[in-house]
């Protein structure tokens, strides 16, 4: 350590350099802070740590950082999960020039021959041949505007480069992440403000009730045997196969997190060697038809607390839902989010972007089922 002598009438003093740049250059690192000159100021200070100033604290994300201070650089964004992609298929014919989305249903209808609705038999000599009835019916769902934009600075802009942290890039991936929120709300729950419903919730939906009680008098899973619980699921399985003319076994169950998460864990039976869920999987109509596993998936708006959409009141049990991921069956009609060109007022920078947000189409809704108090 570089040091100083100093005398004063008496013993020389050691005094370390560094206290007396420090007391004399004060000001001017009080100057230098005061207008958010880093470099000044650790040019003043004489060390080889970087400090921040509190200017930028709040738009570049400048921090204070002690001497002895470690800052992991690693950015850490909000924990949010989104699983629409995984349940659903999209509607991709749609375009930003669309405002509405639609589809048609075909009813189809015959007299039958000698007894309605029997087979079309006809004799040698008939005069009255009967006939095919059509019904189209179209059915029309909004594409809602979505719209989010990306505006700061161009000091911010500088001040994030300078620091490492770039800001247009951190408010990017928060509107990329708004987007898929907004999208997992509108696909499973919808939105009352727009009058839309979801997969989980679709008003076109006849198949619903809730699980038979188990011998123990309880609906939810945890207070059932397992034997109970596979035929809970049997049981929603068969009901929508059967709505659908025995034609679409679902292949698809969801599940509030709280009941997959206790079929996950807990064995058939104290000899065997597999979870409940794997036990469905394997042991259902949808497997013993195509030979194919069923998939069963846990989602957050499954829960109770979520089941009625952000803001709503708790309903009183989490829900199961069987169905069938397939796009002509089912779908979500959303046009992809798209940017214009970077707008500039001032020394502000807009980046607006914008997309389609429609509903989700159930065009077979015989093919899904409901089921209450699995937790």
């Amino acid at each position: 350590m570089n040091t100083l002598r100093m005398r004063e009438s008496g013993p020389a003093i050691i005094v370390p350099s560094i206290a007396l740049v420090a007391t004399a250059a004060a000001p001017a690192i009080a100057a230098a802070l005061a207008w958010g000159d880093n470099r000044k100021a650790t040019r003043f200070l004489r060390d080889a740590f970087q400090t921040f100033d509190q200017a930028t604290i709040d738009s570049a994300g400048a921090f204070l950082v002690g001497e002895l201070e470690r800052l992991d650089p690693m950015i850490h964004e909000p924990l949010v999960d989104t699983t629409w992609s995984r349940d659903i298929d999209l509607r991709t014919d749609v375009t930003m020039g669309d405002e509405n989305s639609s589809y048609t249903t075909s009813t189809f209808a015959s007299t039958g021959g000698p007894s309605s609705g029997g087979i079309s038999w006809a004799g040698r000599e008939t005069t009255t041949i009967s006939r095919i009835n059509v019904d189209i019916a179209k059915v029309v769902n909004p594409l809602t505007l979505w719209t989010e934009t990306v505006s700061y600075t161009i000091t911010e802009l500088l001040s994030a480069q300078q620091l490492g942290r770039p800001i247009d890039s951190q408010m990017l991936a928060g509107l990329n992440l708004k987007h898929q929120m907004d999208t997992d709300q509108m696909v499973y729950v919808g939105d009352p403000t727009v009058s839309a419903t979801g997969l989980v919730n679709a008003a076109l939906v006849a198949n619903t009730g809730n699980v038979a009680a188990g011998a123990a008098s309880g609906l939810p899973f945890i207070t059932k045997t397992p034997d109970e619980i596979t035929a809970d699921f049997n049981e929603l399985l068969t009901s929508v196969w059967a709505a659908s003319g025995y034609k679409a076994p679902p292949k698809n169950v969801l599940l509030s997190p709280g009941a997959f998460g206790y079929i996950a864990t807990t064995k058939v039976s104290e000899a065997g060697n597999i979870s409940i869920l794997e036990y469905v999987k394997q042991n259902n109509v949808f497997t013993a038809q195509k030979n194919i596993d069923l998939e069963i998936y846990p989602v957050k708006w499954l829960d109770k607390a979520n089941l009625n959409g952000p803001g709503g009141a708790a309903a009183t049990y989490g829900r199961m839902v069987a169905y069938s991921r397939y796009e002509p069956y089912v779908r979500f009609a959303m046009v992809p989010l798209q940017s214009m060109q970077p707008q500039y007022r001032g020394i502000w920078i807009d980046v607006p972007y914008y997309g389609r947000l429609g509903r989700v189409e159930t065009v077979y809704p015989e093919t899904i089922g409901y089921r209450d108090g699995v937790d």
